[in-house]
């Protein structure tokens, strides 16, 4: 039996085979990541070793979660995961005051922590935008892409306005639980 070539398969694919426990799929995505996961963090740190414990660490607690783990974007939530596991080892490092008096640090933590949490974010919402019933959908897109008033979107769909009301206050919910359950997702890593 041929051995599969992981380097040309998909992140979404990638992760579906960790899942599954296929620990070449979890290499190629530890070699696929590590140097620029390596690079944020050193940008931070300055600390070798503290940059390879943080990243081990992340890899370790996927590896771990793998069969739970859902991610939309692989990329932005490993780096999401090394921000947050940065943030946390600032804390409580000696060194503490000393990594965030580098202006370049502040920079580029601030920056690359703007960038992600909106990139994240747009990611989320579109795939829990995907995810609900057609008229859901679209009365949601209609009301948050559109701008739509509730009133026009009614008049659009020949629709009551309190069925509007109705479907977005149901979507809003389910939109607030997915965004707390990943955000928990990615706090506890």
């Amino acid at each position: 039996m041929r051995q599969q070539d992981y380097t040309v398969i998909s992140d979404p694919d990638l992760l579906q085979l960790i899942r599954e426990g296929q620990v070449h799929a979890f290499n190629e995505v530890y070699a696929r990541y590590f140097k620029l996961l390596y690079k944020y963090a050193y940008n931070i740190l300055r600390n070798e070793a503290e940059c390879n414990d943080a990243i081990q660490e992340i890899f370790v607690w996927i590896w771990e979660n793998r069969e739970t783990l859902e991610v939309s974007s692989l990329k932005g939530y490993l780096l999401a995961a090394v921000r947050y596991k940065l943030a946390r080892t600032i804390q409580t490092s000696k060194r503490r005051a000393e990594i965030l008096s580098n202006t370049t640090t502040h920079t580029t933590f601030t920056q690359l922590d703007d960038d992600l949490a909106v990139k994240e974010l747009r990611q989320v919402i579109s795939d829990f935008t995907d995810s609900l019933p057609p008229r859901s959908r679209e009365i949601f897109r209609l009301s948050r892409l559109n701008h739509l008033t509730n009133k026009e979107i009614a008049s659009q769909l020949g629709i009551s306005e309190k069925t509007v009301e109705n479907q977005l206050t149901i979507a809003l919910k389910k939109l607030r639980t997915d965004l707390g359950k990943r955000m928990l997702t990615i706090f506890f890593l």
